[in-house]
């Protein structure tokens, strides 16, 4: 920054806020403006003025303020030749005033004047003016966007600073209009400082958050990537912040980045921390950048780069090393910055989830800070390993801490961190330890605090339904909840219970029994009353044989909690008394005296008088086959989404619990020895006072499926399996996205999600795919097939696993299909999946992305063996060549990450026009091998290529050029 000269210090201003110290000002600052008046503070520091104190008299400051506005007033007003320090001063002492609390309605246009001066101080002022006081709507603000582009234009560092600051600042729509488009250049020119490079990245930054859509993506993305080889590491920085929001929208324009920032890290962690003196912090070598570096790698898949990827894994492998040494500094600081590397890496192992020793190793370090004296260091280890529960590779590592969990749900003090121990119980938890993880949080309930026992209720009941290998379990257990926390048990909870067990013949006897000896208890919830009558209503004669709960004593014991009772529940177990007429005769009479009687017929509600009517004249008309018709049991319920599930996920968000679900389904087979039984249905049930009878009820129809559109295909009228539908619109676009990558979503509409990752080795390959039901409905006998003609299935040799034909809505399902090359082919195989969602059938088809580029093996050459084989690969069955037109921006980065997708080496300096393109490689099937040389030669003036490949087989020469033509 400028020195400030002596005549800087501004004794007018000065002797004014020596006028205002004694005036109690300090106290008349708003919370808004604080950050405001510490900004100023500094600036008043660097002009040279005093010290600011409290005072004493409002009144007095007041009127001090009233007279220098006055003052100043007159002063823009009646001298026009003011000069740059008096402008500067009077400007100064406003934006004072704002500050203090009071409105400024005048000054503007001399804050707009002070961006001409050539004075820092002058326009350091005048910018700090607007930036606080000018509106975005003013009349001004073309002069001002005038003034920033004259010193954007300047090249003056400082003045370029104080523009891209007020930019910043201000970060209006009218700015980013302005100037969304000049700062990309200013951060990309090869002149530019390093202090402005670090202004202009963050400048764009913040107009990119506030109106992406006016931050046009160009040239300057490819260039801004290679900021992250800068030596200054504060660009890299700023630049590292820039390209992670900008990545977040856009990956494939920064895909380049991954393997800069893998390198930028390595180097950070495996460098002293006195390589990096004026970066490191506390003896922790530049941690904001690494975490930085870190979260921008989490907008990608690992990185398919052998290379790349093994030095991505000594870096994290090399901070959890470090977290094992002991502490260079006993300093909280030390400790934070340190940690907070550690846990970022730890994030990036979980994102990426292919390393099972990373991950076992990052468990193993969240597990010693479970029990560290720090409470912040407990919550961010419980919800990290919350995550690592979903991994198939940490699953088993995670569940040797449950004793270290259990400890902390009962002795944490924290309530947010011991909401994290029953997150993380309830994301550890599989058949293996079901049991005794609900009985921790069954036990930990009673003592719970109010605001999560809720949520602890929910996923009590939602483990003890999908780990009950023996449904009297889940019975017992249920039950035991509505007593523990009957008040927290919602209706989603008891329907429930009572869906499963109307659904299960092998449970319905045991589960009257229980219910029976539960209401015998002197206080019994309403919650369990609803339960009995229910129960007892549909099965009571399964236990009427034992004198100890014969029909009079069931019908003894639920009346005794009658009077007790809310109406909508009494009105449930006159329905059950109606059913007990025609499950035991010998109580008719008793029953008919209760409905007969003036607190029923008279009740003052209108519900409750009516069935009493109706039930009295019901059992006294109808004959026993039609009363026995009439009030036959009720029928299973239709399978459907678990409503507590659902009322879970709209508790916690979609992605808490769906990514656990689809976890711990992918475990099921290998950890709990065999694939879970599909669930018990889940319809929703009536309201607590729905007539159990059915009688003017029907059962609600399933939800329709949304609105159908071009990219959801709907079979209303066939159920047929065999009838596969045609390719989805935009399958064939999807399809050539895949040419060059691995990874991504080749499906997507408003039903399902169709997601692929991939890895190829010679002729061999494994495809995983990802299906995700994106409805909160389950998707009922889902079914993905793979659809290949007689040529192709010669070619190609396919093999997948079968995946569960139930899933779960918000949940993912994986299927994994190995590939073989047996010799080249052309064609690629359908994927075609038919599924039921509400009721309707479902029929989707999509080309799968298994491409002949796919098998290729790059192979490094010298200029003389290639063009050597070149030559040899001359007659015209070896040759295609194709010339086409440009279809999207001719970019040499864009271009060289393509060719390198495709398969091919990237061969530098082998061909005399350094414009041109050359590649090699080798096609490799379970028959042969076939070379293969490609040459791309762009015209940017004609916006065109010629692309030409050379083979030893022309099939295989066709289908490359055809494949690689359509990526340009």
């Amino acid at each position: 920054m400028p020195a400030v000269s002596k005549g800087d210090g501004m004794r007018g201003l000065a002797v004014f806020i020596s006028d205002i110290r004694n005036f109690n000002f300090r106290n008349k600052l708003s919370a808004d403006n604080d950050s405001l008046w510490k900004v100023f503070s500094r600036c008043l520091s660097t002009l040279g003025s005093r010290t600011v104190a409290k005072g004493k008299s409002k009144e007095a400051e007041i009127k001090r303020i009233n007279k220098e506005l006055a003052n100043i007033r007159s002063k823009f007003k009646g001298d026009k030749a003011l000069d740059g320090y008096s402008k500067k001063k009077y400007v100064c002492k406003l934006l004072f005033i704002f500050l203090l609390g009071h409105d400024i309605d005048f000054g503007h246009m001399e804050a707009v004047n002070l961006l001409s001066s050539n004075r820092y101080t002058e326009k350091q002022i005048g910018y700090l003016f607007i930036s606080v006081l000018v509106n975005s709507n003013s009349e001004l603000i073309r002069l001002i966007n005038n003034a920033i582009k004259n010193d954007l234009a300047s090249r003056n560092p400082t003045f370029m600073g104080l523009a891209l600051h007020c930019i910043a600042n201000v970060g209006s729509r009218e700015m980013a209009e302005a100037f969304a488009g000049e700062i990309p250049k200013i951060l990309v020119a090869g002149d530019t400082m390093d202090s402005v490079k670090q202004s202009a990245a963050l400048c764009l930054l913040r107009l990119y958050r506030t109106s992406p859509d006016l931050v046009p993506m160009g040239d300057w993305t490819s260039r801004v990537v290679h900021l992250l080889n800068d030596q200054h590491l504060g660009v890299v920085t700023a630049a590292t912040s820039l390209i992670t929001t900008l990545a977040q929208k856009n990956p494939e324009e920064f895909k380049t980045s991954v393997s800069l920032a893998v390198s930028r890290l390595s180097r950070i962690v495996t460098s002293a921390s006195t390589d990096l003196q004026d970066y490191t912090y506390y003896f922790v070598p530049a941690p904001w950048l690494s975490v930085k570096l870190l979260r921008l790698l989490q907008c990608y898949p690992p990185p398919e780069d052998p290379a790349v990827r093994g030095r991505l894994t000594e870096c994290l492998e090399t901070v959890l090393n470090k977290a094992q040494e002991p502490p260079k500094s006993k300093k909280v600081q030390h400790s934070n910055a340190k940690n907070a590397v550690l846990f970022e890496a730890i994030s990036l192992i979980i994102h990426h989830d292919s390393e099972p020793n990373l991950l076992v190793r990052a468990c193993n370090q969240l597990g010693q800070f479970l029990q560290h004296r720090e409470t912040n260091l407990r919550y961010l280890a419980l919800e990290s390993m919350c995550t690592l529960a979903s991994s198939e590779f940490s699953h088993e590592a995670v569940k040797t801490h449950i004793e270290t969990v259990i400890n902390a749900l009962k002795t944490e003090r924290d309530v947010s961190v011991r909401q994290r121990a029953v997150d993380l119980l309830y994301a550890m938890c599989d058949r293996s330890n079901a049991q005794q993880i609900v009985a921790e949080m069954l036990s930990y309930l009673e003592t719970a605090d109010y605001s999560i026992r809720e949520e602890i209720v929910l996923k009590v009941a939602i483990l003890a339904e999908k780990y009950a290998v023996d449904y009297t379990w889940y019975v017992d257990t249920i039950l035991n909840l509505i007593r523990i926390a009957g008040d927290y048990v919602s209706e989603e909870v008891w329907y429930r219970v009572i869906q499963i067990v109307i659904n299960r013949d092998d449970v319905q006897g045991y589960a009257a029994k229980t219910v029976f000896e539960a209401l015998q208890a002197p206080a019994c919830h309403e919650n369990l009353v609803k339960v009995g009558g229910y129960i007892l209503g549909e099965f009571g004669n399964l236990i009427a044989g034992d004198p100890r709960s014969s029909p009079l004593i069931q019908f003894n014991l639920l009346h005794s909690k009658f009077h007790l009772c809310s109406v909508p529940t009494r009105a449930l177990l006159l329905s059950t008394y109606i059913k007990f007429v025609n499950l035991f005769p010998e109580v008719k009479a008793t029953i008919q005296d209760v409905l007969r009687s003036d607190s029923q017929l008279r009740n003052a509600d209108v519900e409750l008088q009516q069935r009493a009517v109706e039930y009295l004249r019901l059992s006294t008309v109808a004959s026993t086959d039609i009363l026995a018709t009439v009030l036959e049991e009720m029928p299973p319920f239709p399978e459907r989404e678990s409503s507590i599930l659902a009322k879970l996920k709209k508790k916690k968000g979609p992605n808490t619990v769906t990514d656990l679900e689809e976890a711990k389904r992918e475990r099921s087979a290998d950890v709990n020895g065999g694939p879970e039984p599909a669930p018990a249905s889940a319809a929703s049930t009536p309201s607590p006072s729905a007539d159990l009878l059915g009688l003017g009820a029907t059962p609600p129809a399933p939800a329709g499926p949304p609105p159908s559109s071009g990219g959801l295909l709907v079979d209303v009228f066939s159920d047929s399996p065999s009838a596969v539908a045609p390719l989805a619109p935009g399958s064939e676009d999807n399809f050539a996205r895949f040419v060059c990558k691995n990874n991504g979503v080749l499906f997507e509409n408003q039903l399902l999600q169709i997601g692929l990752k991939s890895e190829f080795r010679q002729n061999l390959g494994r495809m995983f795919i990802f299906y995700g039901n994106k409805t909160s409905t389950q998707f009922l006998s889902f079914t993905p097939t793979l659809i290949c003609s007689d040529d192709l299935q010669t070619n190609l040799s396919l093999q997948t696993k079968p995946v569960d034909p139930t899933v779960d809505g918000g949940a993912q399902v994986q299927q994994v299909v190995n590939i073989e090359c047996v010799s080249d082919f052309t064609e690629a195989p359908v994927l075609n999946i038919q599924f039921r969602y509400g009721g309707t059938f479902q029929n989707v088809s999509v080309k799968l992305p298994i491409t002949l580029n796919k098998f290729f093996q790059p192979t490094e050459m010298a200029s003389q063996d290639f063009f050597q084989r070149w030559k040899q690969l001359s007659s015209p069955q070896q040759e295609v060549q194709n010339i086409f037109k440009a279809k999207h921006p001719m970019d040499t980065e864009i271009t060289k990450a393509k060719i390198i997708g495709f398969g091919s080496a990237l061969l530098e300096d082998v061909d005399p026009n350094p414009a041109n393109f050359v590649g090699a490689g080798i096609i490799h099937t379970r028959t042969t091998q076939i070379g293969c040389l490609l040459r791309l030669e762009p015209n940017l003036q004609a916006q065109m290529y010629r692309l030409t490949l050379r083979t030893s087989k022309e099939a295989v020469s066709r289908r490359l050029c055809a494949l690689l033509s359509e990526q340009f």
